[in-house]
């Protein structure tokens, strides 16, 4: 059976608050001394996630 996927739209500013809050999870993991691998990997794949340019009509 095949996992479901669920893909995640935000722009840059949303991206990059994304972003930093990882990096303090993962700051706060280290100080407490706790694994930090899948925090990692999210950094990794939100920061290498394509950038698909959409266009946004208001109505």
């Amino acid at each position: 059976m095949r996992e479901k996927l669920n893909h995640l739209y935000l722009d840059s500013e949303e991206r990059s608050m994304l972003l930093h809050s990882l990096v303090e999870l993962k700051n706060q993991l280290i100080k407490q001394g706790r694994y930090t691998d899948p925090v990692d990997e999210l950094i990794y794949k939100v920061s290498t996630a394509p950038v698909k340019r959409m266009k946004i009509e208001y109505i």
